[in-house]
């Protein structure tokens, strides 16, 4: 999972790395009430390199040329990504920029530093300056140290810079990522170090570890469009996408409303030798904040249609959304399940169509009351849904690990 600009900054601040003051934009007009004095710099937030060269980077000195900038970035594709969120931060009076990394390496399977004197945006140029230290025993600032003498740096900034790399390696080693950057680490005419860009790709095994970081996931899968857009289109312009990998002999169904995380969790259960049925993705386009409801419809549509899968005894619903989306949901799952559990009539058909007003609060599913759900929502506070309720067929719990778990164990009770 790799992070946008303004959410490695996010983390970047919580750890005390210094990063310049900004506000994201979801839309030009927002630039009226900018809370940032200019002149301010205009960031498109798409995953892709090279912004700078493409166009996506714009420097602007008042409100009416940021308006003109942002529309510009915003129909601005780079490598195929359009973003949609711009970050408007402040400028920064550069007199050098450097380059930072810490890198996982897999051929090592060790941790690397990385460190070059000529950050910025002339790759050849950095490449040429590289250095590297491997963190071969147990990290400590002298591994900082002795990258920073590599550089060649001098005076504070063998201090400063060190400080920069201790804290880098505390992100990379807590929070499961497979590398942090930092380019360019911008130095002014004092020697203060900013981090005016940086970039974070989270290990897809370490995100089940890390329930602190699912904000920064739902806020990557929003798609910004308003509440009326979305309720137009969730219909037939965002179908549910069906993973090619499908197993007949399978019992476990998963859903989820983002693709890593469905093949996060079948890889888990394959690791657990147990074989998955089937993958379903709800579209990210309903899964917007305050979109609960059209999150709901789909999944609606994707346990009807899991209905008919052949020995299905549980799915695994991985939702990783807002706490607001969470409370919803959950509240839905637990009226839903709370009337599939009552008693069939013998005249009744098998399966059992369950369909009640929205101001019921409840799903309007068809499914069978002998399929269990696991629920696994990113949420620390998950004892809340618990505690609601008292169903035999749910499970509720904000560990991915655990859900496969209980889900393998389902499947081989008898």
């Amino acid at each position: 999972m790799d992070l946008l600009e303004y959410q490695a900054k996010e983390l970047f601040h919580k750890i005390g790395i210094p990063v310049l003051p900004s506000q994201t934009i979801k839309e030009p007009r927002e630039l009226k009430q900018l809370q940032i004095p200019y002149p301010v710099v205009l960031k498109s937030q798409v995953k892709a390199g090279g912004r700078g060269k493409a166009g996506g980077i714009k420097f602007v000195g008042n409100t009416i040329d940021a308006i003109a900038a942002a529309r510009n970035i915003f129909n601005l594709s780079i490598l195929g990504e359009y973003p949609k969120v711009i970050l408007a931060e402040a400028q920064y009076d550069v007199q050098e920029e450097l380059f930072l990394a810490v890198v996982l390496d897999y051929k090592l399977k060790l941790p690397v530093l990385l460190g070059s004197a000529k950050g910025g945006m002339d790759v050849s140029l950095l490449l040429d300056s590289l250095q590297q230290v491997v963190v071969t025993t147990e990290f400590s600032p002298f591994y900082a140290r002795r990258l920073v003498a590599k550089m060649g740096l001098s005076g504070e900034l063998i201090q400063s810079v060190s400080k920069i790399i201790v804290k880098m390696y505390r992100i990379f080693q807590e929070t499961d990522l497979d590398f942090v950057e930092i380019n360019p680490l911008g130095v002014n005419a004092k020697g203060k170090l900013m981090a005016l860009d940086g970039k974070i790709k989270i290990n897809d095994y370490g995100l089940i570890r890390h329930a602190e970081i699912s904000s920064l996931m739902a806020l990557n899968n929003l798609s910004f469009m308003s509440e009326e857009q979305i309720s137009l289109n969730y219909g037939s312009k965002f179908p549910l996408q069906w993973l090619d990998w499908q197993d007949d002999k399978g019992k476990i169904a998963i859903v989820a409303n983002n693709p890593d995380l469905v093949t996060l969790c079948w890889d888990l259960i394959r690791q657990n030798k147990e074989k998955p049925a089937c993958g379903v993705i709800l579209p990210k386009e309903v899964a917007q904040l305050n979109g609960a409801e059209n999150l709901c419809i789909k999944l609606q549509q994707a346990l009807e249609e899991l209905h008919n899968i052949p020995r299905l005894k549980v799915i695994i619903l991985n939702i990783w959304a807002s706490p607001s989306i969470n409370d919803k949901i959950a509240q839905k799952i637990l009226d839903y399940y709370r009337s599939v559990e009552k008693p069939l009539n013998p005249r009744d058909d098998e399966r059992s169509l369950i369909a009640k007003s929205q101001e019921e609060s409840t799903i309007l599913l068809q499914t069978s009351p002998g399929i269990k759900l696991v629920v696994r929502l990113a949420d620390p506070k998950i004892d809340r849904f618990r505690k609601k309720s008292d169903s035999e067929l749910l499970y509720w719990t904000n560990n991915l690990k655990d859900a496969v778990n209980q889900a393998i164990s389902w499947v081989k009770s008898k």
